[in-house]
């Protein structure tokens, strides 16, 4: 039987996960008691035919036996029934914001405000998080990349990304990417915005990418910093990091930046290691008008 529990941070997205769960076969129990985990866990591979993949969700709704899981899973694991523990995390600012649009109250808050339900949640799990198989940081990530990243680890079975990798273009003039980890500025390049039949295009256009990568400069910018994200990453894992946003911004985000962040990702997707995406969030601002 497999068996995966569900965990993590209220708002993190832990109900869609068990929804997802559900879909891809898995028979799902949430917020079953601590206590009478393993005994459930016994029965279930008494009726191993009929439970073949089982999910259950814990999280800090079980109250104080919630210190007891500890002991159940080493007990489980003695006993032969190894289970695998997905911890859905996020930003605190992230939870919050989700915690007020949603105009629900943290389980641990009580009368004081939402963050500090959450610390006193982070120092509850702490163990779970610790122990944790797969810990999936939902901060930037949509539906369907969720569903995508469940998808990949019990369905088909791949190796685990240990580091989710966004590289974003932006443009300056329209302001610094809030969840930046790392920032970039390429305006020293020579700009395509003032070359006549340029402007109109962008990043993702050849006649883009010829003249930014004509030089020299380019090329040794993306050598140096494709160098130092190769250094940062395992230290980065190694310390628990799973996300991480690399923002290149020029001025307008359209030429420059579209096309070393394109640049980057390429070169990124060498390393099996990482889950990895890009965006370009300011690449339809400058779009010319055309009267």
């Amino acid at each position: 039987m497999k068996l995966v529990i569900i965990t993590g941070m209220s708002g993190a997205g832990k109900s869609t996960a068990f929804k997802m769960m559900e879909d891809i076969g898995f028979y799902c129990v949430d917020n079953l008691p601590v206590p009478l985990m393993d005994k459930f866990v016994e029965l279930a591979n008494l009726n191993s035919s009929e439970l073949q993949k089982v999910a259950i969700g814990v999280d800090v709704r079980n109250g104080q036996p919630l210190e007891e899981l500890d002991q159940v899973l080493d007990r489980m694991e003695a006993a032969g029934n190894h289970c695998d523990i997905l911890f859905l995390d996020a930003e605190d600012s992230v939870l919050v914001k989700r915690y007020k649009e949603t105009r629900r109250s943290h389980p641990l808050a009580g009368s004081e405000r939402v963050d500090k339900g959450l610390a006193e949640e982070r120092r509850r799990l702490a163990f779970l998080k610790k122990r944790a198989d797969y810990i999936i940081d939902t901060s930037h990530l949509l539906t369907r990349e969720l569903k995508a990243e469940i998808n990949r680890i019990f369905v088909d079975q791949q190796d685990f990304k240990n580091l989710f990798v966004t590289v974003l273009s932006f443009g300056f003039k329209y302001g610094i990417p809030a969840d930046s980890d790392l920032v970039f500025d390429v305006r020293f390049l020579p700009n395509p915005y003032y070359v006549e039949g340029l402007r109109a295009k962008n990043g993702n256009d050849k006649e883009i990418q010829d003249f930014v990568l004509q030089y020299h400069e380019a090329h040794e910018f993306l050598d140096k910093l494709e160098d130092m994200i190769n250094f940062l990453i395992p230290n980065y894992i190694s310390e628990g990091k799973n996300q991480l946003v690399i923002s290149i911004g020029c001025t307008g985000g359209k030429h420059r930046s579209v096309t070393l962040a394109n640049e980057l990702f390429h070169r990124l997707e060498k390393n099996k290691q990482l889950g990895l995406k890009i965006e370009h969030r300011d690449i339809e601002k400058d779009a010319l008008r055309l009267k």
